[in-house]
């Protein structure tokens, strides 16, 4: 069994109050949501469901908002911001109260509600759906983990949703094209 090194911060609590700037990455980097069309992403079918169920976390977990979001080929940026715990987080606000101080994670594992939780929670309903509307049941659509970074303050926020409102634009350079123009 292979061994792989966390990307999680040893000593934060994923379901504390905060915003949370995630990537997603298709297993084996297959363009399956669509193409990028001069600096602009045209979604597919499945790019569609994707994007839809991105948006729908906040609705299926009542301490998520989702902030700022790019459903590229095969990739996903988003911004997911867990509200409650006294945030005082208000959706593209220019001044919102971000990362608390660390906290110690009160149990071992995936506790219910964490980061890690609603983020499997999409993986597993999106591929679902994808091997559905493709008649692959069972195919990986994912790959195994994901990229997290926790914001801590409103001049990195906007640094995120930058980043993530210029993506398309930079996809011929994107380290995730598999026929970019890597330097």
């Amino acid at each position: 069994m292979k061994y792989r090194r966390s990307t999680r911060l040893p000593d934060y609590d994923y379901t504390s109050a905060g915003a949370y700037f995630v990537t997603l990455v298709t297993y084996g980097r297959e363009c399956l949501f669509g193409d990028v069309i001069n600096g602009e992403i045209v979604l597919n079918e499945w790019g569609n469901l994707a994007k839809n169920e991105w948006w729908r976390l906040g609705q299926r977990f009542e301490q998520v908002d989702v902030d700022k979001t790019i459903i590229m080929p095969n990739h996903i940026h988003g911004i997911l911001c867990f509200v409650g715990a006294g945030l005082e987080y208000k959706m593209n606000s220019e001044e919102p109260s971000l990362a608390p101080p660390l906290r110690k994670i009160p149990s071992p594992g995936l506790a219910p509600g964490s980061l890690g939780a609603i983020v499997g929670a999409f993986k597993s309903t999106t591929a679902r759906l994808i091997n559905g509307l493709r008649h692959t049941p069972g195919a990986l659509v994912w790959q195994r983990n994901y990229y997290d970074r926790v914001i801590r303050d409103e001049i990195e926020l906007k640094r995120v949703r930058e980043y993530i409102y210029c993506n398309p634009l930079n996809w011929k350079m994107d380290q995730e094209n598999p026929d970019g123009l890597l330097m």
